[in-house]
């Protein structure tokens, strides 16, 4: 493969996809990586300068090849007010082409009415090395599988330098806002480049009558689990230093922009023992003074809850984990001076003695604080017996404290109470009426995929589609919501390279440093998207009452119902393309 550039975090230079070139001040990113690859199009038989098409939000666009798309020059779309609507623009040369650039002109409609040409943002796709699923879990060694490049980043570079015979795909996306008037709106999107004539791109968006509330008022329950060690590393900062909480926002502002309901926290260290490449530290400070007397410090764990509360994420805070991976405990002990690791299985004697006086002040602090009844004991993954020594301690010492846990044994109908929010692996189901019990109760049931599920992922060589099909299923197989292990657990190099040593790549994040997005994840949020369309259509219709409204839902419902497969349908694209022109059909007065 060849030895890679590392990525400079402090801002270098670019010129293009790949390299060369001058570049304005404002045009600053990072070196983008680049593997050897076997060109299959005839870049010579390509006319000379610069080509652009608009292309599909379903493809992900090779670097190196002709895109193979038919030209055109204009994109229609619809939404709701406060949507978020996507569009994927293909820029192709056999020459270099030097910065370039675009610029919007306000949305206005036939009869005067405007939208400010702000709600539109235009984002350079760049490429990162990426794998196969091929056998799923377990360790990997890169030579053992088949890499190439894949877009998916979406760089802030305002310009950029096109090198010769690549793609360079350009990400649009359209912010709606909530108080849009309905109707059909026009813009320009003007193309410009050095040495190029301008050219303009016409778009037409129209404005649906029915609204989407802001994402924190969804209810769709998202849990991606959050990695802010990780973004320490990355950003080159002292852990929980203001220069971290800095680095932190623009990434977790964007989770709380997807609808996030989940904080995801650690009570002691190494829940997952070590498994990524940034290990979970503890939020919370264990001290042993003596025999008897500990002492626990919150301040980490106070400013992570608030400072994700602030974001706009406030509906539940996980906390890990009671059973961590390993069974392993960490505290300071002052007598010794020094950290202490310790075995403590869950039903030991050792166990109940480090957990009973945690939990007792730790309570005690939630209620301060008014976070109790937000608050989740959570696990992963973790086998019946465990979860059954664990539970009988925290009923005896805090009882009614919620539970979270992430099932792959199929055990939740032995802990039917505790598990106040349950998330089961994909492909596995939850009875009628325990789906009811629960519903009945207020209680949340989730499903989850991870490095074993080959469909749907957000894997950065998954098809675009399958993170849009997951807000689809998810109301289909009538979950509330979807759980993703790894929001931000980044690999070594993220911008560079997805692979990691022992999962498909592109498993441990779904997001890029400094607030990137990536394609998986503008799409993961259309998804969620539609899924509160359809509730609310639902809602609507079902209020309505009329023979009309209930031939409307039972077709509505009809249709939702296609999406409860677990295997990876052959007409995807085509599926999704039926729902939403049925979304968009019944969004009409």
């Amino acid at each position: 493969m060849g030895k890679f550039i590392h990525l400079i975090l402090s801002v270098v230079w670019i010129a293009g996809c790949t390299s060369s070139g001058r570049m304005p001040a404002d045009c600053q990113t990072y070196v983008e990586a680049n593997i050897p690859a076997t060109v299959r199009s005839d870049w010579n038989a390509l006319g000379g300068g610069l080509h652009a098409s608009f292309g599909s939000i379903d493809r992900r666009y090779e670097k190196q090849e002709i895109p193979g798309v038919e030209e055109t020059q204009a994109w229609n779309g619809s939404a709701w007010k406060g949507e978020r609507v996507s569009a994927q623009l293909v820029l192709w040369s056999k020459d270099s082409v030097e910065q370039v650039r675009f610029r919007f002109s306000g949305f206005v409609s036939a009869d005067g009415k405007a939208i400010p040409a702000e709600m539109a943002q235009a984002r350079f796709v760049r490429y990162v090395i990426t794998d196969e699923f091929a056998d799923g879990c377990g360790k990997r060694d890169p030579a053992n599988y088949a890499s190439s490049l894949s877009a998916d980043v979406l760089d802030h570079v305002t310009c950029f330098n096109i090198s010769p015979r690549t793609a360079c795909p350009v990400w649009l996306t359209f912010d709606v806002p909530a108080g849009a008037a309905p109707g059909v709106y026009t813009s320009t999107l003007q193309l410009m480049a050095r040495g190029e004539k301008s050219r303009d791109f016409t778009l037409t968006l129209e404005v649906l009558p029915q609204w989407l509330p802001p994402p924190s008022e969804w209810k769709f329950h998202l849990d991606l689990w959050q990695n802010p060690y990780a973004v320490a590393r990355v950003a080159g900062v002292e852990p929980w230093s203001e220069a971290h909480w800095e680095a932190l926002y623009p990434v977790m502002k964007m989770l709380a922009n997807a609808g996030q309901k989940v904080i995801t926290a650690t009570l002691n260290k190494r829940p997952w023992n070590g498994q990524t490449e940034d290990a979970f530290d503890s939020m919370i400070g264990w001290t042993r003074k003596n025999d008897t007397a500990w002492v626990y410090d919150y301040s980490v764990f106070d400013r992570w809850v608030e400072f994700m509360m602030d974001l706009g994420i406030r509906s539940q805070i996980n906390c890990y984990s009671m059973v961590p991976w390993g069974n392993f405990l960490f505290y300071y002990d002052e007598e010794q001076g020094r950290e202490v690791k310790v075995s403590a299985a869950p039903g030991t004697p050792e166990y109940a003695a480090l957990w009973k006086p945690f939990l007792l002040d730790f309570i005690r602090h939630l209620e301060e604080k008014g976070w109790r009844e937000m608050t989740r004991i959570a696990m992963d993954e973790r086998a019946p017996a465990e979860m059954q020594a664990m539970l009988k301690l925290l009923g005896e010492v805090a009882p009614g404290m919620g539970v979270a846990l992430a099932d792959n044994h199929k055990s939740y109908r032995l802990y039917p109470d505790e598990l106040t929010d349950l998330c089961v692996a994909h492909g596995a189901t939850v009875e009628d009426g325990d789906r009811i019990y629960r519903t009945q109760k207020g209680y949340v049931t989730t499903w989850y995929v991870c490095c074993a599920d080959e469909f749907p992922n957000v894997f950065t060589f998954s098809h675009p589609a399958e993170a849009a099909f997951i807000g689809w299923y998810t109301t289909a197989a009538g979950f509330d919501g979807f759980l993703r292990w790894a929001y931000n657990s980044w690999v070594k190099e993220p911008l560079l390279d997805s692979r990691f040593r022992t999962w498909p790549a592109g498993d441990t994040y779904i997001v890029y440093p400094d607030g990137r997005s990536s394609i998986r994840f503008e799409r993961l949020v259309e998804g969620i998207q539609d899924a509160e369309k359809i509730r609310i259509l639902r809602e609507t219709l079902q209020e309505q009452d009329t023979p009309e409204a209930k031939v409307k839902l039972q077709q509505l419902n009809e249709l939702v119902c296609v999406f409860n497969v677990i295997e990876r349908p052959g007409d995807l694209e085509k599926m999704l393309a039926k729902g939403k022109e049925l979304l968009e059909t019944f969004s009409r007065p």
